[in-house]
């Protein structure tokens, strides 16, 4: 073979693994959001909010359409009285619509819910992503800062799975009063090495909760199972032992029955809270 032969062959094989690998790097990267954000698994129900007391609908506009976020006022909170609040954020495979109810105890304590949904779950439009999340989240922080039933010196946030992520994008803009990170990691990118061996430099959506909760001087209770399958309990007590101020409160669970029984659970936080000044 003649030696400008032998380059053209070698240009083409070069080219050749350039297309396979970029392909398999775009591989990579859309699956790792189909697996964070698996939002097309959760269907919103017709129906929602339906039977939820005072449930009040809130909806920001962004540059991929609407995001809707409910807001539920605590018990006794007013104009006149202003109470504190809690931003909830959810996990991965869930909706808003799911937790009125698990989240009634905060009401009962006097404390308002917000409950943001990322885009692309439930009614709001749009694909989600860190920088969605953390620029819709900053917006609905500010909406409930200065709704004039909340005191805006006693707003928690409150984090589970995923949800630990968003949260903490909050976190590092607005220190809260304090903060619950329940079932969650110290990175995206950890879960990724450690679950499927994606080194660091692939992950898009990092959500670093480790090193937002290194800087913060905020009260915070991690809750945590100890047989969780899909976040193992190692993110959490690196969490506890990177923070100024962080209790660890573990439970014989997996992953999605955590806590198991939720009176316990309840007692805990209430008692954190209370710890924390946000409960007065």
């Amino acid at each position: 073979m003649r030696r400008a032969d032998r380059r053209r062959v070698l240009v083409r094989r070069a080219l050749l693994f350039g297309a396979i690998l970029v392909a398999l790097l775009m591989a990579v990267l859309w699956l790792q959001r189909a697996l964070l954000f698996p939002r097309y698994m959760v269907r919103a129900h017709a129906r929602a909010g339906d039977g939820v007391r005072g449930l009040e609908r809130l909806w920001i506009d962004t540059d991929q359409g609407r995001v809707e976020a409910w807001f539920l006022r605590g018990d006794g909170a007013s104009a006149e009285a202003p109470g504190p609040a809690v931003l909830f954020a959810h996990g991965n495979g869930e909706l808003i619509e799911q937790w009125p109810e698990a989240l009634e105890a905060y009401r009962h304590l006097g404390v308002s819910v917000l409950l943001p949904e990322y885009r692309g779950y439930g009614r709001s439009a749009g694909s989600p992503s860190e920088d969605a999340i953390r620029d819709d989240f900053a917006r609905f922080y500010d909406l409930l800062a200065a709704r004039p039933e909340v005191d805006r010196s006693r707003i928690v946030l409150h984090g589970r799975s995923l949800g630990g992520g968003a949260v903490c994008t909050i976190a590092a803009r607005h220190q809260p009063s304090a903060m619950v990170l329940q079932s969650t990691f110290t990175s995206v990118a950890d879960v990724a090495w450690e679950k499927m061996l994606v080194p660091s430099f692939l992950v898009r959506d990092r959500f670093d909760n480790l090193s937002v909760v290194t800087a913060l001087d905020t009260p915070i209770l991690v809750v945590h199972g100890r047989r969780d399958g899909v976040i193992p309990f190692s993110h959490a007590k690196r969490l506890v032992h990177a923070a100024k101020h962080a209790r660890l409160v573990a439970y014989d669970a997996d992953h999605n029955d955590c806590p198991p029984h939720w009176a316990p659970f309840w007692s805990e936080v209430e008692a954190f809270l209370r710890d924390a000044d946000v409960l007065r």
